[in-house]
């Protein structure tokens, strides 16, 4: 016999507070840390090319 099976099925409870916290955590990724990601990619890259023109 598995462990699994001994310890029978996961509470149905703990599939919505699962649920939960994982549809939070991408919220917070997706929504909220990718496009401050990106704006500081962008605000790198324009620096950068600021630089570089101001070198020639």
């Amino acid at each position: 016999m598995s462990a699994l099976s001994e310890k029978g099925p996961v509470p149905a409870r703990h599939w919505v507070l699962w649920s939960t916290i994982h549809g939070a955590a991408l919220l917070v990724f997706y929504v909220l840390l990718t496009p401050i990601w990106l704006g500081i990619r962008a605000a790198a890259w324009l620096a950068e090319l600021r630089a570089r023109a101001a070198r020639e």
